[in-house]
């Protein structure tokens, strides 16, 4: 894994020093300081319910985990 710093602004990424690669590889961008907009709402511990999610959850008759396997595969 390599990692290099870089700053985005409208809607392009620039990388500190450039990157030579063989093929076309997957990257994942984090963003360090809070300067976006958009959907940011952060979860904490009171936004989940155990009991909510037991009763949302009652009326399904498979296996719970394997559908989220499977939401996860087709991903």
């Amino acid at each position: 894994m390599l990692k290099i710093k870089g700053v985005y602004e409208n809607g392009m990424i620039r990388l500190e020093k450039e990157v030579e690669t063989k093929k076309a590889l997957p990257v994942i961008v984090t963003f360090l300081e809070d300067g976006f907009q958009g959907d940011t709402k952060q979860l904490t511990i009171n936004d989940f319910s155990f009991l909510k999610a037991r009763e949302i959850s009652s009326s399904y008759k498979d296996c719970l985990s394997d559908a989220v396997i499977e939401e996860r595969k087709s991903e």
